[in-house]
């Protein structure tokens, strides 16, 4: 285990944690929120430091980031345990470690990854960084659960993995603190947002969390320079009426135009496996509300082949780089970072 950051001791031995906007008040012997951060006689310790229970290599495109060095390579890894607790989580069973959530294979499944996480030789930070350069990736991802919540073991990479050459991304719900980002600026290369839903009702019911909170960080990403595309996951009955979405168009767009956004087409998973996938039809009208709104890169994910998958200029409609799913055929945009027929300027890092 290692030492938390960004939290403050108290004479009785609780702690009260900074690192993600729930501000756990934790006593000694329990566990924050997250259940992966634990006060041991009045220190806060990351219990799963070094310990990573996912390790992969994927394409950028799969975070997903289109406008931050595409067709490149992205190492990618987590830790267990998540500070939200998504009804529709895909890696639930990573994320939700240590709660009672009423899947039946779930307790079985995560003592059986929590032992070998525990009981395997812990990958150190500098070994990340080693194998991200070995196997000639451009990023590490800290992804699959809640990046926020094994902050030191991201950060202790990134500090080694920087001076490299090696870029670092949170694929994250933006529920961290300011103060977070304040200490992570330096190292914190490029992050794609879940933005869930518009309606902080949603939010406290569904992921358990507060919507303003992930709102004012999209805001201080922007702010503070580093490079965002933002995802929503659009499910029926949840977040998929007009309305919010030309909220969530809106807000994004008073944020930054140039910020892509993601809807991706849910699937049934988890606790939600008795929803329907997301029609065809809403996920259009979504793509279209973004363009409206004024946004300059709308994409649909989950749908392979369709024509929104690609990236096209925001000026003259020149498709620009051509994708299905996660593979490019081709990318047009020059060094200068512009439309080769119409010059303007394409945003992101290419």
């Amino acid at each position: 285990m290692q030492e938390a950051a960004l939290y403050s001791k108290n004479p009785d031995k609780s702690v009260k944690c900074f690192l993600c906007r729930h501000n756990c008040r934790i006593k000694s012997g329990a566990r924050g929120l997250c259940m992966v951060r634990e006060n041991i006689d009045g220190t806060l310790y990351s219990i799963f430091y070094g310990k990573p229970c996912a390790i992969a290599i994927d394409p950028i495109e799969k975070k997903p980031l289109f406008h931050y060095f595409p067709g490149t390579k992205s190492f990618s890894i987590a830790t267990m345990g998540c500070n939200f607790q998504c009804e529709f989580c895909q890696n639930w069973d990573i994320s939700q470690y240590g709660r009672s959530v009423g899947v039946a294979d779930l307790s079985p499944r995560q003592e059986t990854q929590a032992k070998a996480c525990y009981s395997k030789p812990e990958t150190l930070p500098k070994e990340v960084a080693g194998l991200a350069k070995e196997n000639g990736c451009k990023s590490i991802s800290y992804t699959y659960s809640e990046p926020t919540i094994f902050y030191e073991y991201a950060r202790d990479i990134a500090k080694i993995a920087s001076p490299r050459g090696i870029k670092n991304i949170f694929v994250t719900n933006g529920f961290m603190t300011r103060e977070m980002l304040d200490e992570a600026k330096d190292w914190l290369d490029a992050v794609n947002v879940d933005l869930k839903a518009f309606k902080n009702e949603t939010y406290r019911k569904v992921m358990k969390a507060d919507l303003n909170g992930v709102l004012d960080s999209i805001a201080y990403i922007k702010k503070l320079g580093i490079w965002m595309e933002i995802t929503t996951l659009i499910v029926p009955q949840m977040n998929d009426d007009k309305k919010e979405l030309e909220e969530i168009a809106n807000f994004i767009a008073s944020v930054g135009n140039d910020i892509p956004w993601h809807i991706s087409r849910f699937h049934p998973q988890y606790k939600m496996s008795d929803k329907p996938a997301t029609p065809a039809d809403t996920m259009q009208m979504a793509y279209e509300i973004g363009k409206k709104t004024g946004l300059k890169y709308v994409y649909m994910g989950n749908i392979p082949g369709h024509e929104s998958e690609s990236t096209f200029c925001w000026k003259c409609g020149e498709k620009l780089i051509e994708r299905f799913g996660y593979n490019i055929g081709f990318n047009k945009i020059d060094a200068g970072k512009s439309c080769p027929k119409c010059k303007v300027k394409i945003d992101g890092i290419f």
